[in-house]
């Protein structure tokens, strides 16, 4: 098996490309050691030195290191651990991760504004995102409000804010009218 990788815009993040598919829909992201548990993969990756968070998409895995360790240290170990892993044949998810996952309520009046949003976050947002080795999720709108979460290596990468505001926000703007601001949230 060959891993490839590719670098994103978060320095402490790189993308690993192990050539397969991992999720056939959605993604998981574990921002520690505790939120891997219903991933063999993910908590294979925590134990590893110097691992933060783990992101998983449908045909990558990101990785985010300690900002103190360099990538030099940190690769050869995390190339290891995911060849180790897949020999294993354990499965990536053992459970649907459902702790990652907000109650959004969206059957209100803005029911329509809200399949707007979306549907512009899935076809023009998404792929770009998950480009760089991350995802943006939908949390909620309110008031003119949309809230995203950043994850895999979106979510502290230096460049996010002016994604989220200048990139996003505008766009969002463009095509929905009642959207006023685009706010980030954990």
């Amino acid at each position: 098996m060959f891993v490839e990788t590719e670098h994103t815009p978060n320095p402490d993040t790189l993308k690993f490309l192990p050539g397969q598919v991992l999720l056939e829909a959605g993604t998981a992201n574990f921002p520690d050691a505790d939120a891997a548990q219903a991933s063999p993969l993910a908590m294979a990756m925590f134990g590893l030195p110097s691992v933060t968070g783990v992101f998983i998409g449908y045909d990558f895995i990101t990785i985010t290191k300690s900002t103190e360790e360099d990538w030099d240290a940190v690769k050869p170990n995390v190339l290891a651990g995911l060849m180790q892993f897949f020999a294993s044949g354990a499965p990536v998810l053992t459970i649907t991760d459902q702790a990652n996952v907000m109650a959004v309520d969206d059957s209100g009046e803005d029911a329509d504004i809200v399949e707007q949003i979306k549907t512009l976050l899935d076809e023009k947002v998404r792929p770009a995102v998950a480009g760089d080795g991350g995802d943006i999720v939908y949390r909620g709108f309110k008031e003119g409000v949309v809230y995203l979460q950043m994850q895999g290596a979106c979510s502290g990468c230096p460049s996010s804010t002016i994604t989220l505001k200048h990139g996003i926000e505008n766009l969002l703007k463009y095509y929905v009218p009642e959207v006023v601001d685009v706010q980030a949230v954990e």
